[in-house]
This record gives structure tokens, sequence and C-alpha cells, in this order.
């Protein structure tokens, strides 16, 4: 710091690798730099507003009470002072006011982003409004002004806010508002990275473009086809891939791709963004999956496929909300990776996000391809305003989706649904096959056998012995509590499988299974839902408890997968000793049984799943939280309940589980890369790469488990919101967490 001139007014201020202050960041620096870059990532749809934002959003930091702080925070000049007054120094309010000062009520679009650059964006009636008209924020905005900040910054030129452009109107405008903040704190994470760590910076430039890549997948794909043996499935596949490739031509919008399980849509798919990207000029490509349960397959193949110029971004091993540090600040992602692979709930709940960390990827979706595998799986209290943001997406961000799924829920016509609901549906969707009925027709490779009473459950002992009267089955329960009390049952060696086992265990276990299939090892398995989506087993015989159609069909595509057998596999639909659990899945279970109750044709025929998907919407609240209804902009206040909305919409109620980290260290014991990762995270906090690298090693309890084991000392409080395993004995090589306690008997085992 010798030498600098302390008048001037300062951002930030960073010690250097030596431990010495560096040159602090020049405040008007960053507030040209934030407006320049927000700009440019907005655009498509406000750059004018985005870079009075950038300008304007730490307007607050030029009043002395500020520079005073900041200087006794970072510790280089020791006799700064505030006189009578103590911590930190507010700065967001200044721009904010500004904004309103000078634009009227069309000013309080800045007002939000500006206001919330750090807290998120806010309700306005009782949150923002009150903030704004609080005399403290009126002094601090005179007291910044009267420091005399640079003319060019405070200058808004011949910008004239005109509300009539808002991409997609009054319906549009909640979705415009985060598009914007998200340029926004973007654009302030990267100005204030660039200063904090150059480094890491400037590692951000490094992935290539995704025209770079298209040669490596087609390579990839090349070789796959020389070595594909000849037989009808791999000719399908085939077909389904050149398919893709020429409709890719199409012109963006949103697309359906029906495909039967074991088709080939994830690779299809990808074929279909990358031509797509090629043909008009899109970005990247997000491919969105249902489970954190499996991502890490799909990873794994593009991984290797396309090596580190992916993300694998999910929303375990993240802070909670509130709870955020700088170094948790600056590991979030942004999305800038040609590819990215994330879960239902970090896209959708990014979507609808008001915290700054959630909201900022939102303008790298502008000019991408979405592909929403499993598109079935779209959680129905929540159909209405995803489909409200897809359709918004699609019609002014330059977003091109595609709906992969075997089951179609034929989101794009509206006549399947409850006139009293009136669901606005997905506009103007093209189906990229060109027969989705000859296709299913080809690819039938298994037969069906319902319950002769859907009355009469099957209890665990009596299934047992039905399943080990084969050498290789595969069994699929709701619950995870009905896959240990399965499994405890079954014959030793048969392994086990569900969400209480991390990541990494999961790899390792489907690993296992394929080689033992593959090699013509016996092998059962007992698992719930998970196996269903995206894991690419082969078993001649499938018995699945009763549950929605979409997932017999789901389990379906895990029996006679490469259509080997000399007859057609197996499948058993079997009632449980006990109904699936109230909500979602007894619903999907009540609406299956409605559907296929005294049929005797094929149980899974493509046109049956419309009518499922009709009686599974009548019986569920397809906006239960109201967002449409808070998200509504009024009138000439602009008031929307920006954080309202993102406290409702949450798939996976937060407070209703925790999330720990659990020493897996392989199946023979020797991998301890955990420890290792859990010794880089004591010592230097939630890095970006470090936290994808505890994803691997994570698992979701419920919180009234989880806080038993907190109580118990169990599990330790690592960082906010994630918890450790301590205890030896709380991980089990074969079923995973165990917070029930030890099995009964050592059951199955792992081979």
């Amino acid at each position: 710091m010798s030498g600098m001139d302390t008048r001037i007014p300062i951002a930030h201020a960073a010690l250097d690798d030596n431990g010495n202050w560096r040159d602090p960041h020049d405040l008007a620096e960053h507030l040209g730099e934030v407006g320049a870059l927000a700009a440019g990532f907005a655009r498509h749809y406000g750059a004018d507003w985005a870079r009075l934002a950038g300008r304007w959003h730490d307007l607050g930091k030029y009043r002395v009470r500020f520079q005073n702080y900041i200087r006794i925070a970072s510790g280089f000049e020791a006799d700064a002072h505030i006189k009578g007054e103590a911590g930190k120094a507010p700065h967001s309010t200044a721009g904010a006011l500004l904004s309103c000062d000078r634009f009227g009520p069309a000013g309080r679009v800045l007002a939000y982003l500006i206001a919330g650059h750090h807290a998120g964006l806010a309700d306005w009636f009782g949150g923002l409004e009150v903030r704004l008209g609080n005399a403290d924020s009126r002094a601090e905005l005179c007291e910044a002004l009267a420091e005399n900040p640079p003319t060019e910054l405070l200058d808004s030129g011949d910008f004239k806010p005109d509300l009539q452009a808002i991409p997609g109107g009054k319906e549009g405008f909640a979705l415009w508002i985060r598009m914007l903040f998200s340029a926004l704190v973007d654009a302030d994470f990267l100005d204030t990275e660039r200063y904090m760590d150059p480094d890491k910076f400037a590692q951000r430039n490094a992935w290539p473009a995704l025209e770079e890549l298209a040669p490596l997948f087609d390579t990839h794909m090349a070789g796959l086809t020389a070595k594909a043996q000849p037989s009808p499935v791999n000719t399908l596949r085939a077909a389904i891939l050149a398919e893709c490739r020429t409709k890719a031509a199409l012109a963006p919008g949103l697309f359906s791709l029906t495909v039967p399980t074991g088709g080939g849509k994830t690779l299809s798919g990808m074929a279909f963004a990358l031509e797509h990207a090629r043909a008009h000029g899109k970005r990247r490509v997000i491919h969105v999956i249902p489970y954190t349960s499996i991502i890490e397959q799909t990873a794994d193949i593009f991984r290797s496929i396309f090596g580190d110029a992916i993300i694998e971004h999910h929303s375990n091993a993240e802070s909670e909300p509130g709870r955020e540090n700088s170094a948790s600040r600056l590991a979030c992602e942004n999305w800038d990776a040609p590819i990215v692979v994330t879960t239902n709930v970090q896209f959708f709940e990014s979507l609808f996000a008001a915290r700054t960390s959630r909201c900022r990827k939102l303008h790298n979706l502008v000019d991408s391809v979405v592909i929403l595998d499993e598109a079935q799986l779209l959680p129905p209290e929540f159909l209405q305003p995803i489909l409200d943001v897809l359709n918004l997406l699609t019609r002014y961000y330059g977003v091109t989706v595609v709906l992969s799924t075997a089951t179609q829920p034929a989101l794009s016509t509206r006549e399947y649904f409850d006139a009293q609901q009136n669901l606005r549906g997905l506009d103007n969707v093209r189906e990229i096959i060109n027969d989705p009925d000859a296709l299913y027709r080809a690819l039938e490779r298994v037969q069906v056998r319902l319950p002769a009473d859907w009355h009469a459950p099957t209890d665990w002992p009596q299934l047992s012995a039905e399943l080990a009267a084969h050498d290789s089955v595969l069994a699929i329960v709701n619950t995870r509590k009905d896959a240990r009390s399965l499994w405890e049952q079954m014959p030793k060696g048969t392994l086990h499988l569900s969400a209480l086992m991390c990541g990494a265990h999961r790899s390792q276990v489907i690993a296992d299974i394929k080689t033992r299939l593959r090699n013509s090892v016996p092998t059962r398995v007992v698992s719930t839902q998970l196996v269903e989506a995206g894991v690419d087993v082969d078993f001649p015989v499938v018995y699945r408890a009763v549950a929605g159609l979409d997932s017999i069909a789901q389990a379906a595509g895990r029996c006679n997968r490469e259509g080997r057998l000399a007859e057609k596999g197996e499948v058993v639909v079997f009632a449980p000793p006990k109904p699936a659990p109230p909500g979602l899945l007894r619903k999907g279970e009540n609406a299956c049984k409605s559907v296929l109750y005294g049929i005797t044709d094929q149980p899974l025929a493509r046109d049956r799943f419309a009518r499922y998907f009709e009686r599974l919407y009548h019986a569920c609240e397809l906006d239960a939280q109201d967002i449409c209804g808070l998200l509504e902009v009024e009138g000439s206040t602009l008031a929307v309940n920006f954080k309202s909305a993102a406290e409702k919409f949450r798939l996976i109620a937060d407070e209703d589980s925790m999330l720990i980290v659990v020493r897996y260290q392989g199946a023979d014991g020797q991998d301890h890369s955990i420890d290792k990762w859990l010794a880089a995270l004591r010592k230097s906090g939630p890095e970006r790469w470090l936290m994808r690298k505890l994803q691997r090693y994570t698992v979701n309890l419920h919180r009234n488990q989880a806080m038993q084991l907190l109580n118990q000392g169990d599990i330790e409080e690592i960082m906010p919101g994630l918890y450790v395993q301590v205890s030896d004995w709380l991980y089990d090589i074969q079923l995973g967490l165990l917070p029930e306690g030890k099995p009964q008997n050592s059951g199955g085992c792992i081979v």
C-alpha cells in the first residue's frame, strides 16, 4: 500500500501471495467495468439497463463512512475511524434511490437490481418499498453524491426507460428482471474476482468454444458405430441418431424427442444439440437430469467425450441461504462452460431464485440448447410456472428446449388438462422422431405381467423367494426403507442401490453390476427408482412395485435393453406390502391403477400415457404454491414478490433435509480421496473445484434423522449447512448411510 493515495475511493482490498496488501481496487474503475460486463451479458434483452445498474450498483461506496470502513476492515490504514459508528457501512441503496429519482416509477427496475446485488431480489411491498423510503437510505445517497463521483458514471446519457419493450410484456416482467439481475451480479462477481484472485479469473477464459467440441463428438460416435454389433436395436439407434442430426436444422424453439428406453436418447439428444448449435449459433448445451443420484453417470459419459469442457453442477454442497460468505459466493457456478450437466432442482430453482449465487448463471442460458432429460418427471405441483418460463425462454431469449423422454406427458396440448385449471401449455412443440409409434413397435422387447389382484400385496419374504428363483433379476421399490427391508430378506450376494449411498458409491456398484451382467455372472439387485433413469443396465427379469405408469415404463427399459434375449424380457408388476407414501408417489400409483385396471393388451402402449398423465395432473394442483400469482407484476408500482416466490419454489424442501458428507473409501476401503478433500475444505474453504469433488460423497437425509445423528455426535457441522460423518459405523459398504442403525443380517454384499 506504500505510496498509494488513500483519498482515491476504493471498492475492495486484498493481500498478495506474500501477505502484503496490494494496491486496492479503484471504485470508479470497478463500476465502469461492471457496467460494461453487465451490458455485454444483457446485450440481447436490455444492455442499457444492465450498464446503468453496473455503474450505480456500488454508488454508496463513495460515502466517507464506507471508505473508512473498508480501510479498517482491510487493515491497510490503521488510523482510519468512523466517529461514533461501528460495523459495516451499507452501500447498495444509494444507486437504487438515484434510479428512482432519475426515472420515476420505471427506475424501480434498476432499484430491484442494485438494492439486491448482495442481499438478493426483494419483494416490493414490505421489502424494497420500505427500504427506499428509509431516511438512512436517503442519507446514503446524499453522502455518496457529496463525494462527487465521476460525472461519466452518473451520466445516464440519452437512456429513456421503455417498459413497452420488455420481453414478454407483463407476463415476462419477472423473468426479465431476474435475467438483468443475473447480468449484474455475474459482472460484479467476475470483476471482483479479477481483482481478488487474478489466477482464478484467468482460468475462466480457458473453455473451448462449442463448435470445437462437435468434432470430438463425431469421432466418438463413429467409434461406437464401428464397434457396435449388428442387431435390430443398434440399427434403430443409428436411425434415431440420423433423425436427430437431420432435424437439428429446424428453427430454434421447443422440441420433443420421444424414444423408448434403450433407444440411445442421451447421445442422440447431444447430437441434435451440437448440430442445432452449429446451425443456429447457440453458445452452450445444458443437459438437465431429474435426479441428483444419476447425474454422475451422464456427466461421466460426456466427460469421456469432451474432457474437462463440462461443468457438473447440482445443488448438493451449496451453503445455506443467508449463510454465504465471500469464499462461497466466489465458488458458485455461472455456467460459463460450453456443456453443463445439472439437475431439475438446480435448473428450475435458479430460474425462480432471488439469491445472487443462484441467479448468477441465468444470463448464460441465452442462446443455449436445453435438454430436459426424462421430461415426464417435471414436478406437477410446479408445472404451470415451469411451462410459463420455458415458453418465455424459447420466445425471447434464444433458447431451444428439447423434452426428451420415453413417456411424453404431452405438455404441448391443453386438451388433457382440467379446463377449470386452465393450464397454459407449451407452444408449438415439434417432434424430432418422424414416426414414434412405429419406433415403439420396433423396440418392444418385454412382456409386462400385471397383478392378478391389485389389492393383494406381496410381502417381502414371498417376494424375495420369487426373486431368488432367478439368477439375474432387478427389483425396484418405491422408498429407501422398502429397499433395505427387501434386501435384508434376500440371499447373500444381493446388491443394493439407493440414495442413502453417495454418488461415488453408487457409481462403483453400478459399474460392478454392468461388469457382472456383461460376463454372465448371476446378479440380483434391489434398488429404489434411482435406477430407472439414465442407468443403462440390462436384466432378463425386472420386478417393479406398483408406481406411476411412467416409472413402470422406465423400469421396463432396464429389461432386455439390448434385445439379446431369444424371447421377450419379463417385467413383473407387484403390489408391495404398503402403498406408496402420500403425495406424488401415491397419486402416480392411483393414476396408474385407474389406467391399467382390467386391460388385456400391452400395458405400455404409447397412447396410454396421455390418459395416465391426464389423471395424474387432475389429482394435482399445478401451481400449488401460487408462484405465478407471486410473480405477477402489479400495474405502475412494478410490484413483484421475488423473495416470497423464490422461498416457495422449492422442488425439494430444504427445511426437510440436511446434507451429509460421508467417508466412503471404495469397495476395498483403500480410496482415501474423501479425507484429502475434507482436509482441503477445512484449510481453504468452499472453493468451486473442491465443492464439485465433495458432491460425489454427499447424502441427503431427512432433517429429523440428521439432527438425531448430530445430537449423538455421529456427524458434525464443518461449514454452514454441510455436515460430515464422524462415527465409523454410520456408513455401510453395502447399504450406505445407516440413519436407522446397522442391518439385521449380512444380507447382500458387493463383489
